[in-house]
Order: structure tokens, then sequence, then C-alpha cells
């Protein structure tokens, strides 16, 4: 349900074998190691003195270089932790960049459907288009290098509720007259609520100095 006119880069995907070599699969404590200080180098660097060059490279660094780069550093963290809490906030990104036309159609079915405050918190307009749910995602993420983190946490895990519920809503639509595609929305609600949830577990921790 992509525009044509919109171009997004597609991210190279490694081989296992590749990935490991990268990430030193053999040294899991040395991977460990890496994600948490990579993670806490760039969090604290950036929220010291966060240059606007600096914070929308930062931004659009998916968009330009794909995903690759982040998963040899951060995808096998656990998810609440720093770094696996930034691997979930591009991850989401990446996942509203690549397809806006859908995920901006699963936001406004969540946003009628889903009973809670999510839709504020999240703080996308009403109603919101493709663009708009870009724009979003992107303030969002902006929001974890110049803005209160804990803060930023929260909005991204609801707008993976909204999300979710669109997905869920529009998934039981689908049911009978195209049962392949019901089933893939409701993956996609039951992973994007899981991220909500590690959201938000991380929030919780950052406000207590305990995400690590």
């Amino acid at each position: 349900m992509q525009e044509s006119g919109r171009e997004f880069h597609k991210p190279v995907r490694r081989a296992g074998e590749e990935f490991d070599r990268l990430f030193g699969a053999h040294d899991p404590a040395e991977a460990t190691r890496v994600a948490h200080s990579t993670a806490a180098a760039l969090l604290s660097r950036v929220r010291a003195d966060p240059d606007t060059e600096t914070v929308d490279r930062l931004v659009d660094f998916t968009r330009t270089h794909g995903i690759d780069d982040i998963a040899e550093l951060w995808s096998r963290a656990p998810a609440r932790t720093l770094p696996g809490a930034l691997w979930n906030l591009y991850l989401l990104q990446l996942m509203i960049h690549r397809d806006p036309d859908t995920a901006a159609l699963l936001y406004e079915r969540g946003r009628v459907e889903i009973a809670s405050a999510d839709p504020v918190i999240a703080g996308a307009p009403v109603p919101s288009g493709p663009d708009e749910l870009v724009a979003t995602v992107d303030r969002i993420l902006r929001g974890v290098f110049d803005g209160d983190f804990a803060v930023a946490l929260d909005r991204a895990a609801a707008f993976c509720r909204v999300q979710a519920s669109g997905a869920t809503h529009v998934a039981d639509d689908y049911e009978l007259t195209e049962p392949e595609r019901a089933t893939t929305l409701t993956t996609r609600a039951s992973r994007l609520a899981t991220i909500a949830a590690d959201l938000s577990a991380s929030a919780a921790l950052w406000r207590v100095d305990a995400l690590s």
C-alpha cells in the first residue's frame, strides 16, 4: 500500500554467518558489553549536547543506511535494556517509513477503536495520514535525544498500542474473506503489543535509573 512517489532505502539482509562474524557470536559477553556501552555512550553524548544537525542524522539514520548497522550493535540485547529499547524504537520508525500508507490505515482504525488515552499520548494529528505518521514517529525518536527519554518511550509505546488495535480490528474484517491477510495482521498486532509492553517497562526503569 505504498505510494509510488515514496522512496525508502531497503535494508540489506546479511546472512546469519556474516552477522555472527561481525557481532562476535562466539563471545556473548563481549556482544553484550558492546551493545550496552555503545547505547549508553551515544545517548549520553548526544543528550549532553543535542546539536540539531547531529540529532537530525540520528533520526534519519535508518532511512539512509538501513537497519543492519544498528542491528549489529543492539538487536540481540534484551528488550528491557537501553540498547534493546533503542533497537525497538528504530524498528518502529523503519516500519512506518517503509509502509506509511498501511501504518496510517491501521493507526486511524486503532484510534477509533481503542478505549484508552493512547492516541493522545502518542501525539499524532487527528486524522493522521501517511505523512503525518512519518513525522510523528520521527518526532518521537527525536525526543529520545533532545527531550525526556522516558516520555519518548511512553509515546512510542502508546503509538504501538494504537497500531496494534488497528491491526487487530482490520484482521477481524479480513478473517472470512482473506484469512492469510488476517493472519499477517494478527501477527503484526502481537508484535506491536510486545514492543509496546517492553517500551513501557523500559520507561519505568529509566525513571528509577535502572535502565542500562
